[in-house]
């Protein structure tokens, strides 16, 4: 890291000298507060407003949105938010998987994951399958960056980025309490208090997550989790009328998770009789995970065109997945893909066939995760006489690392219950740093001339990698058995995004950028990074109450990467396979309109539609040992996990003293593997239609009793087939409760 400080310092300190000596010469009135620029800082696209002359495709959802639908689950949000791909898992949003564009949802590692504009994944560069998420009730914003305009971000540029924007401190003293409870026995709780002074602010939250799950155990017990979230933010800051505006923002955070959660889904005749089953041979399954994070942000404006922000950020990670991985040798996913085959095995997992030899091979899948890095941004603005810029300069110094210590224990079935036979070795099954060091620079230039804006950019990726495996046989690390594999890539990615502003309520957008992924530590020298060139063209429309758009993509990849994860089936290795040529191709399309409004009602009557449209294919054949592709793929197969069709409506009516507002997302039925043709039953998921309802009724002006129905109309419907049998999603849920401001 040496060589990156020293990097940092001969970019940032001339720089700096450059601004400060050139203060005398700028004006000091500012066109808006520093503290409203700072805000603006923590953003991706700038925020709503800003979104209708960004040069690329963006979707901001704001805090009314949130509290209108009571989201707490991050999957249901983007259900509503075009060219965004997920794949359900255990029916909370814990755990999302998450795709844009055809990139791929397996534990959301193909696009950039960040919180308050900082990446948040458990390690990015070196293991970007995110096993955390960010607590997505406590959030009062969410922003979606597609296309050229993600450029900025990285280092996922295929598809975008999703920065999560968490509780802003507030300008006054002020709290909130939300306290719910409903089907199966759920309880959450979210409660917040702070406030400002003129040259002081602070913010205290926490969010609490208890239930007992919708799943039925073999044998009996619990199935759902327990998440406790504590959040806090100190900030200081100069006087607005300050020559030179400085603030300091410290945030720091803490998540504490148990889910009595497991791999192991049903065969296809199990989830028919009963969908919500979990075999007996789950009993033992649960992940325990502890997060920690903590930020630094700088905020300096030395003059009125001039502003640099530089973070300071680290995440640690924690989490043990204690799950069956095996029965006699027989990997559960190969039992529940060709039971007939397993029948032995099969009666085993039920609780049907007595085992006392230990054959159940449960896995602490415990890894520890690090991310620390810093940010800096510079944004310059320069008005000329008929043109104006806004330059933007960014970067990172980030390093990560995971670190895999497990092992197998055995256990038996007896009586339709599991029994403790045997520890297994430390550290033999895996017993490896993986870790990542890299230096990102980017330069943007927001150019604006009459009805134009051009803003082309260039981001510099520089990764260094390097995995220790200690190996199988060395639990204490000695370093007798150490083998080092070093590998790096340095990557130059172009974009350029186009808006033009064909009248007063129109725009036509457009780009062309170059995708990026890198393909992670301990890879064999004919792994490729991804790379793809992409391209949108599309159009947005914006008047008064009404507001529409649409964004033709299309993705062309010359090597799609796969990665080797236990979630996807596979044996957990982390290992990238190339898949040669892909390409993608889709539609976005969104529409907005208020009825109450237009019509000059008491009421407020918001509706929305979303549709996206996506198809992608393998272009090459070839023979493969990645699990969702295995064991070859034919030219023309169509890529997994990607619904071709995606429908959302929202609507609702609003009044002083109650609300109603509902959301319909239809998901069309996904491959599990490549392939052609129609979808055989045992690699499809299910098309459903889920529709959600959210009711309100203000006792008083600042409390309110509120309704949450989650799959009001209780679809039944398999969500995935992998890693190993079909899972359901979640059923219809119930929960009432109280939202109080003071």
């Amino acid at each position: 890291m040496a060589h990156r400080m020293l990097i940092c310092w001969t970019v940032l300190v001339p720089i700096g000298t450059l601004l400060l000596a050139d203060e005398a010469a700028v004006e000091t009135t500012k066109e808006s507060s520093p503290a409203t620029v700072f805000e603006e800082q923590v953003l991706v696209t700038g925020g709503s407003e800003a979104i209708e002359r960004l040069p690329g495709s963006a979707d901001f959802v704001s805090l009314e949105t949130l509290e209108q639908q009571s989201y707490g689950d991050v999957n249901r949000i983007l259900r509503q938010v075009p060219g965004v791909n997920v794949q359900e898992e255990e029916g909370y949003g814990l755990r999302p998987n998450i795709g844009m564009r055809g990139t791929g949802v397996e534990r959301s590692s193909k696009i950039t994951l960040m919180e308050d504009g900082v990446l948040i994944a458990p390690a990015p560069y070196a293991a970007p399958a995110a096993y955390y998420f960010p607590t997505f009730a406590r959030m009062e914003a969410l922003e979606v960056r597609k296309g050229s305009a993600a450029i900025g971000q990285g280092p996922y540029t295929t598809g975008g980025v999703i920065n999560l924007v968490s509780s802003a401190i507030p300008s006054e003293l002020a709290a909130a309490v939300e306290a719910f409870y409903g089907t199966e026995e759920t309880a959450q709780f979210l409660a917040k208090v702070g406030g400002a002074t003129e040259r002081f602010g602070w913010l205290l939250e926490t969010f609490q997550l208890d239930t007992e799950g919708f799943k039925d155990l073999d044998g009996g017990g619990p199935t759902g989790v327990r998440l406790q979230d504590y959040l806090g933010k100190l900030r200081f800051n100069s006087s607005g009328s300050a020559h030179i505006y400085q603030l300091v923002e410290l945030k720091v955070g803490k998540t504490d998770q148990f889910g009595e959660e497991t791999y192991l889904g049903l065969t296809q005749e199990d989830f028919d009789r009963t969908p919500l089953r979990r075999y007996a041979g789950s009993q033992e399954d649960w992940i325990d995970t502890d997060h920690e994070q903590l930020q630094l942000r700088h905020f300096i404006q030395p003059s009125n065109r001039v502003y640099v922000t530089s973070t300071v950020y680290r995440n640690d990670f924690f989490r043990n997945w204690h799950k069956l991985q095996s029965i006699a040798g027989v990997g559960i996913s190969s039992v529940l893909d060709d039971p007939a085959n397993y029948p032995a095995e099969l009666a085993i997992l039920r609780g049907d066939l007595d085992n006392n030899t230990g054959d159940l091979e449960i896995r602490n899948n415990r890894r520890s995760y690090r991310s620390e890095g810093v940010d800096v941004l510079l944004d310059w603005q320069i008005p000329m006489a008929t043109i104006d810029h806004q330059l933007q300069f960014g970067l990172r110094l980030h390093r990560d690392s995971e670190d895999r210590y497990q092992e197998e224990d055995s256990w038996g079935m007896v009586n339709g219950h599991m029994r403790f036979e045997q520890l297994g070795q430390p550290a033999s099954q895996a017993n490896r740093i993986d870790e990542a060091e890299a230096l990102a620079l980017f330069v943007k230039d927001s150019i604006y001339f009459g009805r134009w804006t051009v803003s082309p950019g260039v981001r510099l990726e520089n990764i260094d990698f390097l995995r220790s495996d200690f190996g199988k046989l060395d639990p204490d690390r000695s370093g007798e058995n150490l083998t080092l594999k070093a590998n790096d890539t340095n990557e130059i990615l172009p974009g350029v995004g186009v808006n033009y502003a064909a009248g007063a309520n129109w725009n036509v957008l457009g780009g062309v950028h170059r995708g990026f992924a890198p393909p992670g530590p301990g890879q064999d020298p004919e792994t490729r990074s991804e790379e793809s060139w992409n391209y949108e063209l599309g159009f947005r429309f914006g008047r008064g109450v009404s507001s529409a758009k649409a964004v033709a993509f299309y993705s062309d990849y010359s090597n799609l990467l796969g990665r080797d994860t236990l979630s996807s089936g596979g044996e957990g290795t982390g290992d990238a396979f190339n898949g040669g040529a892909v390409r993608v191709t889709g539609l976005e399309a969104a529409f907005d309109y208020d009825l109450g409004a237009a019509h000059g009602w008491p009421l407020s009557v918001p509706l929305g539609l979303v549709y996206t449209y996506t198809h992608g294919q393998f272009l090459t054949s070839f023979a493969t040992s990645f699990p969702d592709w295995a064991p070859e793929v034919t030219a023309g197969d169509e890529l997994p996990y990607l619904p071709e069709h995606q429908l959302g409506a929202t609507g609702g009516v609003s009044s002083r003293r109650w609300s109603a507002f509902f959301t319909l997302a239809y998901v069309d039925a996904m491959r599990s593997s490549p392939g052609q043709g129609p979808i055989p039953e045992s690699e499809s998921t299910d098309a459903n239609v889920v529709v959600d309802l959210s009711l309100g009724y203000w006792l008083r002006e600042n409390l309110a009793i509120r309704l949450q129905a989650r799959n009001l109309l209780d679809e039944v419907y398999v969500v995935a087939r992998r890693p190993a049998g079909a899972r359901p999603g979640r059923p219809r849920s119930i929960l009432i409760g109280l939202d109080w401001d003071f």
